[in-house]
C-alpha cells in the first residue's frame, strides 16, 4: 500500500471548504513536484493532478438519510477462537432431517456427550401417524443407536403388535438423545438442550396422534409435575400443532410390575379407537 507525501496531505487537509458540496483536491505545482520525487524513489506512483471531486447530492440531502436506510456491515470477528461454524447453520427450526440427525450426532450441548457411546435420534416412519416418545436412551440403546431395543423395547414390539403395527409404521424416539449415566432420569437442564431436537422431530413428522411412555416423556411434553397415574386415562393436546396426546407408563415400568399391564390394555385400546377415527 503507497501513501502520499505527508506534507501534500496536510494541504489537502488544510484545503477543504467549509461546505462540503465541493471540495477541491487540486495538487499545487510544488506539491507535485514532491510527490514525483518520491515516485522517483519507487515510494508512490508518479502524477499530474487530480481533478476535483463532486458530490452528486446536496450535503442537506446526505443528512436527512436515516439509520435504518442504511446496510450495516456485520462487525468484524476480533478473535477466531470464538467463531463457530454452527453459528452459520440453519436454525434447528428450519432444518430437514439430514441436518437436523448430523446436528444431533454431533451435539455437544451438556456433560452426557463425554459419556455416551452414540447419540439415539430415532427411528421408524418419517411421516408416521402414530408418534411414541420415551425418556432417555439406555445401555443397549446407547450401544446400537436405536431407541427401544432392550427388553422394555421388546415390550413395546409386543404392545404395538397387539395394535396390529409394526414399529416401521411408527416413529420412536426419547426425550433425549444421549444416555444418562446409570440410567438415571433425565436432568432438567438436558431435558432443555434437547428440547429443541425433539420439536423439530415431532414438526417434520406431523403425526395424528402422540402416545407419551412414561412420566419424563408425559411431563414434557405437557409442561407438568403430574404423574403418569394421574395423568393416564384422558385425552391431553400438545400444544404447538394441536395433536391428540395420551399418556401410558414406560414399558420398563411393565416389566417391573406385571399386574399393571391391564392399565397399559387399557391405554392401547383408547389409542387404537382413536387411531379409528382419524382414519381415511
Amino acid at each position: 500500500m503507497t501513501h502520499a507525501a505527508p506534507d501534500v496531505i496536510q494541504h489537502m487537509h488544510e484545503s477543504y471548504p467549509a461546505s462540503l458540496t465541493s471540495i477541491d483536491t487540486t495538487l499545487l505545482p510544488e506539491q507535485i513536484k514532491v510527490a514525483n520525487t518520491a515516485a522517483l524513489a519507487g515510494s508512490v506512483k508518479p502524477i499530474e493532478s487530480i481533478p476535483p471531486v463532486e458530490f452528486t447530492a446536496p450535503i442537506e440531502l446526505i443528512k436527512t438519510i436515516e439509520l435504518d436506510e442504511v446496510t450495516l456491515l456485520p462487525e468484524p470477528i476480533e478473535d477466531m477462537k470464538q467463531f463457530s461454524p454452527a453459528a452459520a447453520a440453519p436454525s434447528i427450526a428450519l432444518m430437514n432431517w439430514e441436518q437436523l440427525a448430523a446436528t444431533v450426532a454431533d451435539c455437544q450441548l451438556c456433560e452426557l456427550c463425554h459419556e455416551r457411546t452414540q447419540t439415539v435420534f430415532g427411528c421408524g416412519d418419517r411421516h408416521a401417524t402414530l408418534l411414541l416418545v420415551g425418556e432417555a436412551p439406555g445401555r443397549d440403546e446407547d450401544a446400537q443407536g436405536e431407541p427401544f431395543i432392550g427388553r422394555a423395547g421388546q415390550l413395546l414390539t409386543r404392545m404395538l403388535a397387539a395394535m396390529l403395527l409394526r414399529r416401521d409404521q411408527v416413529y420412536i424416539c426419547n426425550i433425549i438423545k444421549c444416555r444418562p449415566p446409570q440410567n438415571r432420569d433425565p436432568l432438567p437442564a438436558e431435558i432443555a438442550h434437547c428440547r429443541a431436537y425433539l420439536e423439530r422431530q415431532i414438526a417434520l413428522i406431523a403425526p395424528k396422534v402422540i402416545l407419551c411412555l412414561g412420566r419424563v416423556a408425559a411431563q414434557t411434553l405437557l409442561e407438568t409435575n403430574e404423574t403418569v397415574g394421574k395423568l393416564r386415562g384422558r385425552w391431553y393436546e400438545y400444544s404447538p400443532l394441536g395433536v391428540p396426546l395420551r399418556v401410558t407408563y414406560h414399558p420398563s415400568y411393565y416389566l417391573r410390575a406385571p399386574r399393571e399391564k391391564a392399565r397399559g390394555w387399557e391405554d392401547l385400546q383408547e389409542l387404537m379407537r382413536q387411531l379409528r377415527r382419524i382414519a381415511p
